[in-house]
């Protein structure tokens, strides 16, 4: 009998033992799945690392600003930590054949390259007004006329690339997304392919903002697999982060579907929003370098803030790249700010608040470097010290990241001989 017992318990014992081998060896198995993927993952990101971000930001800009129609607009465009600048813009105040009053912004936002960016800033608008879904029949285009117009402006003008690609060298890698803005006097379309992003401030709130067109949302990854393609790592195959562009003929060569049935479509969203003379206030087009580090909200109550201290727009759009910058944005950036006739005004008592602020800023600089004793604290210690304050008036949405100038102007008056190698701007960590 205790041979029999102790046979039966070697046994359970080592029924128990081939179990638990077979869960680590199954726990073993899932493990490398894990690190697999993860590879994967770190190896697209060391990809996007190595070879395409600079040692330091290239800060200078291209702006620009002008009127008409009863707007005003003002743009910025910076380069940033990236290789090159992929960005491009348009901005049209009066369009031709009988269009004098309305008007055309856009932003595209390139990727792999900035042939098909550079194309579109040049030719879409032309793409869109000059199709016959666009101009209807006789006199204004309708608002249906318009939205089919759009549509079929930018099914034409991707078509149009693709095949002159393949004529001249083969076909382009490289993609655009797109937002811009189609003005007409009782009408503002919003058009959006990708994921820039366009919103509109009514009445000192956001309105309206566009979609982002990213792989993961349902509507879009279930067109993504049904073109045979799958959303890894929230990209397309595992590659391209956004789901709808301009461009990007490699993603669009699945057999049987169609232009917009494709793993990337180049359909627009088109949203049409009635004018409001007494409400509206202005418009935001920018790209995702921007939206990365700033939501809708902030973005909008910054620019309001900015708009109370100066009616210099470009000086306002400038001063939204710079922030997006110190708030951690490694991309290029591009703003289009388009300002109604019932924007923000300045005013004497915010100008004075700015002014309070910028001196209250410029004398605990001075504080903190006296306090250090010997030797000169780095500007990131300084940025520290006073982001770990409460500091009262920060522009709203900018907060600190937005007086980063006047801190380091300060900063480099009281300490001329800072060797230029240890500049903060040139590390990840911006504070």
């Amino acid at each position: 009998m205790g041979d029999r017992r102790a046979k039966k318990e070697n046994g359970k014992q080592k029924k128990r033992r081939r179990e638990i081998r077979r869960r680590k060896e199954r726990r073993g198995c899932k493990m490398k799945r894990m690190c697999k993927r993860k590879k994967h993952q770190t190896d697209l990101e060391d990809q996007d690392i190595m070879g395409a971000f600079l040692d330091k930001p290239k800060m200078e800009k291209h702006n620009a600003q002008g009127q008409g129609n009863g707007l005003r607009y003002g743009l910025s465009s910076m380069q940033g930590w990236r290789v090159e600048m992929e960005d491009a813009h348009t901005a049209v105040i009066g369009l031709p054949s009988g269009l004098e009053t309305w008007s055309f912004f856009a932003v595209y936002d390139g990727h792999a390259g900035s042939q098909v960016a550079k194309y579109c800033c040049e030719h879409l608008l032309d793409h869109i007004t000059n199709n016959q879904d666009f101009k209807g029949s006789a006199g204004a285009p309708s608002v249906e006329n318009v939205k089919n117009g759009i549509r079929t402006g930018f099914l034409e003008i991707d078509e149009h690339m693709r095949v002159m690609s393949e004529k001249k060298h083969g076909t382009d890698r490289s993609g655009s997304t797109a937002v811009g803005v189609l003005i007409s006097p009782q009408h503002t379309y919003f058009i959006n392919c990708g994921d820039s992003r366009g919103l509109l401030c009514r009445n000192r709130k956001v309105h309206f903002f566009t979609q982002d067109h990213k792989p993961s949302n349902p509507l879009e990854k279930e067109r993504i697999q049904n073109a045979g393609g799958s959303v890894m790592i929230q990209r397309v195959n595992g590659s391209l982060a956004v789901s709808r562009a301009l461009g990007d003929f490699d993603y669009k060569c699945v057999h049987g579907k169609g232009p917009t049935e494709q793993l990337v479509s180049p359909e627009p969203e088109v949203h049409d929003i009635e004018r409001s003379e007494e409400d509206d206030q202005f418009i935001i087009l920018a790209c995702d370098g921007i939206w990365d580090v700033m939501g809708n909200e902030e973005l909008c109550d910054f620019v309001r803030s900015r708009l109370e201290v100066t009616d210099d727009l470009e000086k306002v759009c400038n001063e939204v790249v710079d922030t997006c910058l110190y708030k951690g944005s490694r991309d290029n950036m591009s703003v289009i700010l388009i300002c109604f006739p019932n924007a923000p005004k300045v005013s004497p008592e915010a100008v004075k608040k700015e002014a309070e602020l910028d001196k209250y800023l410029e004398c605990r600089v001075e504080e903190i470097i006296k306090k250090q004793g010997e030797g000169v604290p780095d500007l990131v210690h300084v940025m520290r010290t006073l982001a770990s304050e409460n500091i009262p008036s920060l522009p709203p949405g900018g907060e600190l990241a937005s007086k980063r100038n006047v801190i380091e102007a300060v900063y480099n008056r009281l300490n001329p001989y800072k060797n230029d190698d240890t500049d903060s701007t040139s590390t990840d960590d911006m504070w």
